[in-house]
């Protein structure tokens, strides 16, 4: 393939590129995982798989599709979109190398330290916080309508209407400590 080095065996680097290339219209992360699991890898994911099994094996996932984009470009072969949603070969067109961008998501994905230092309690946090910040606009509408305001608003709007509010609503200036709260509760929902 190439003389790039990944930690990944090079037997799943091909069984990955193999996937890819039968699934023309492209494939999601888990239905691609799955087919990988069938061939014998993932084998380490438990029945059900735990959230930090699951992590490993989207990471190592993702490490590999990133490797192979990257082969594929010094070979001029494919563009590899990468979504968890989505994955796809496209044909190589001239100039597309120039046009791909060293994203964050990349580097990370490239870099195994990543990999051998999340815990599984740092998986849980991260997924707390995801649904920390779902759920936070679950309720955005009533939230914001709490602070007098309607969507579309940016961050900064929220805040400058809360501070706004606070001052006008502080029981020191004559306010009403339920009001204040209710201030306090719209604005954590909003910005967590």
């Amino acid at each position: 393939m190439t003389d790039k080095q990944s930690s990944i065996p090079e037997a799943f680097i091909l069984a990955l590129q193999v996937e890819l290339e039968n699934q023309p219209e492209g494939i999601g992360e888990y239905d691609l995982m799955q087919s990988l699991r069938q061939q014998g890898y993932f084998d380490f994911l438990s029945d059900p798989a735990l959230p930090h099994e699951l992590f490993q094996a989207h990471f190592i996932l993702f490490h590999s599709l990133y490797f192979l984009n990257d082969i594929f470009l010094n070979e001029k072969k494919y563009l590899l979109n990468i979504h968890t949603l989505k994955i796809q070969l496209l044909s190589y067109r001239e100039g597309e190398r120039s046009l791909q961008v060293d994203n964050k998501l990349k580097a990370y994905y490239l870099d195994f330290d990543n990999l051998e230092n999340t815990s599984a309690e740092d998986v849980y946090d991260m997924l707390s916080s995801f649904w920390n910040k779902y759920n936070r606009f679950d309720n955005r509408e009533a939230a914001l309508l709490e602070l007098g305001l309607k969507d579309p608003v940016d961050d900064q709007m929220i805040k400058q209407e809360y501070r706004r509010l606070i001052m006008q609503h502080h029981p020191d200036r004559g306010g009403e400590t339920e009001k204040l709260q209710k201030l306090n509760d719209a604005i954590k929902s909003l910005l967590g």
